[in-house]
């Protein structure tokens, strides 16, 4: 019995740290020795919110801010309830259990300092460290969400005390106090912290590694503000070490993650490696996604023989989404998609849906007025709240098809299972890469790589997160959305199942102030119809028009909607017999 108990124990012992991660050369590994591809969500806007989640950027961007706006309608203590209850349901055990059931096996947890130690101003003795176990308690029990579903925690220190740039908003930097390199207090406070985290978590396998400052952006020497011409970056190089040397104390385990200037993507100026455990993140928005544009960052992967991890990415088009993850596998490069949760997002795999009370609160907060009541303020908030707990978040599907199935797979699918006869709205159009689902002729935002393309890909931002243009409806009959902006030469394409063989009327209700005409084809290429659609006087003057003797055969048709020329807007398709 007692040799049954040992080889029990030690075989939990290996399970229970049998996926351990480490670097070997250029990979990052379990402690199995099998490659660890990392495959990743940052939970951005959890811990820390930037104006632009809460669609209060124009007049609050860094979370200090934003509090300030918040209790001057509802007070202090009405401010404190409100995150209380923000914090409760921004990310639960169900979100992780779904990023798992998606397919991630990673989470990045952007940190606030301020969950986990007091500010240095607000130390009761200078120069010591006051713990808070709400940062704590959070964490774990996020590690424990992450350890049940067997993916990694990855740690990163996003607003870190002080804060570590000009760029005010990603790290709730307060101009009117000491940053984290002008002040010797801030700087120990931050090394205190990792160390702290450190002796909590150095035995935890699900821990995947840390983060240990998110994108410096600060000129040292230089003169860009925001450190993309620094060459020397010696503060920086100089504390990442030193944070590293307070970690080793306790942990000897875990993968360090460092990053470089401007955003966490220059690297100039770097110290012999000081780690034989570290791994370089950089950050990638915005550009083409060819070897080019991480060309840097593989070269310095390959000099230091170390490996590499795409830290934090996203705020794309799906077709960017798909492009950029093909070009990461080619390379064996682990990612982390931001965000997961913001206030009316296309461009994630949530949206947290907003309200006509909390538009109110916007509009007064930018434009003034009448100020909104305690109360109503009050209400209009904590449903927002409300509105971040998982069940009441609208899942984006499309997001989550380009991430993964997309990557591997060309082919398009049914978005909604269509029925002939029957009523079928143009924003569902299937799901699928740009020229198998659809085709878009403004679909991805390239402003880094060039300015000229800087686009909004969807310009309604209603719905989903193709270069596809969808508005909101405001016709008799709606699923809330049309399809607009139409031009020349786009098409959407529709799975459509028959009941029957035979020739069907399709009646389409659309909208426009020019004359337009669409051909309808089958897969295959086959002129079925071809309809004109007279101009109806306006963007939202609904008419319709039929045509006649459409054939589809019995069971799965595949039916295209060819726009000859461009500038109608559709609702819907009914197909009668």
């Amino acid at each position: 019995m007692k040799r049954v108990i040992l080889i029990s124990a030690l075989l939990l012992s290996q399970f229970g740290t049998s996926q351990l991660l480490k670097t070997d050369g250029q990979k990052i590994i379990n402690d199995k020795g099998e490659n660890i591809q990392l495959r990743g969500l940052g939970l951005g806007g959890w811990m820390l919110q930037e104006g632009y989640m809460l669609k209060t950027a124009d007049f609050a961007g860094p979370q200090h801010k934003i509090k300030e706006k918040i209790a001057e309608l509802i007070g202090e203590d009405g401010m404190k309830d409100f995150y209380t209850a923000y914090l409760k349901n921004g990310i639960t055990r169900q979100d992780i259990d779904f990023l798992a059931q998606a397919g991630f096996n990673s989470v990045r947890l952007p940190m606030h300092y301020d969950l986990y130690t007091l500010p240095i101003e607000k130390e009761p003795v200078k120069g010591q460290n006051t713990w808070l176990e709400e940062g704590f308690k959070m964490t774990d029990d996020l590690l424990k969400w992450c350890a049940d579903n067997k993916i990694y925690l990855i740690l990163d220190l996003h607003a870190a005390p002080g804060g570590q740039g000009n760029d005010v908003n990603i790290s709730d930097n307060d101009k009117t106090k000491p940053s984290l390199w002008e002040s010797t207090e801030n700087q120990k406070k931050t090394i205190a912290l990792w160390k702290k985290l450190a002796e909590r978590y150095k035995d935890e396998p699900w821990i995947g590694g840390y983060d240990l400052i998110n994108e410096p952006n600060i000129n040292f020497t230089g003169k860009n503000p925001n450190g993309t011409d620094e060459m020397s970056n010696a503060p920086l190089w100089k504390l990442q070490k030193d944070i590293t040397a307070a970690i080793r104390e306790t942990d000897k385990k875990h993968i360090i993650f460092i990053e470089g200037n401007g955003w966490g993507n220059n690297y100039n100026g770097l110290i012999p490696i000081w780690d034989s455990n570290m791994a370089f993140s950089f950050h990638k928005y915005w550009n083409y996604n060819n070897d080019e544009t991480i060309q840097s960052i593989l070269d310095l992967r390959k000099k230091h023989n170390i490996p590499i991890w795409l830290g934090e990415t996203g705020e794309n088009s799906n077709v960017w989404f798909t492009e950029l993850i093909q070009l990461l596998d080619r390379h064996n490069i682990g990612y982390a998609f931001w965000p997961m949760k913001k206030i009316d997002n296309i461009a994630g795999i949530t949206n947290v849906k907003i309200t006509p009370e909390y538009e109110k609160l916007l509009n007064y907060w930018k434009n003034g007025g009448e100020k909104p009541s305690k109360d109503y303020a009050t209400k209009a908030l904590m449903q927002i709240a409300e509105n971040y707990k998982f069940n009441n978040v609208e899942i984006k599907n499309d997001v989550i098809d380009a991430m993964f199935r997309q990557v591997t797979d060309d082919s398009a699918k049914p978005f909604k299972n269509h029925q002939a006869p029957g009523r079928i709205f143009a924003s569902d159009y299937d799901l699928g890469r740009m020229g198998s689902a659809y085709l878009d002729k403004d679909f991805i935002n390239l402003w880094v790589s060039d300015p000229k393309k800087r686009s909004e890909w969807n310009s309604g931002q209603q719905m989903r997160n193709d270069g596809v243009d969808i508005y909101l409806c405001h016709d008799k009959v709606t699923n809330k959305y049309y399809v607009g902006k139409t031009e020349t030469g786009e098409w959407l394409q529709y799975t459509i199942d028959a009941k029957s063989d035979k020739n069907y009327t399709f009646s389409i209700r659309y909208a426009g102030k020019n004359d337009a005409d669409i051909r309808l084809e089958n897969a295959s290429g086959k002129l079925l119809a071809k309809v004109s659609l007279p101009s109806t006087g306006g963007d939202e003057n609904w008419k319709t028009v039929s045509v006649k003797n459409v054939p589809l055969k019995k069971g799965t048709n595949k039916i295209r909607l060819h726009f000859e020329s461009g500038g109608s807007n559709l609702n819907y398709f009914e197909i009668k017999q």
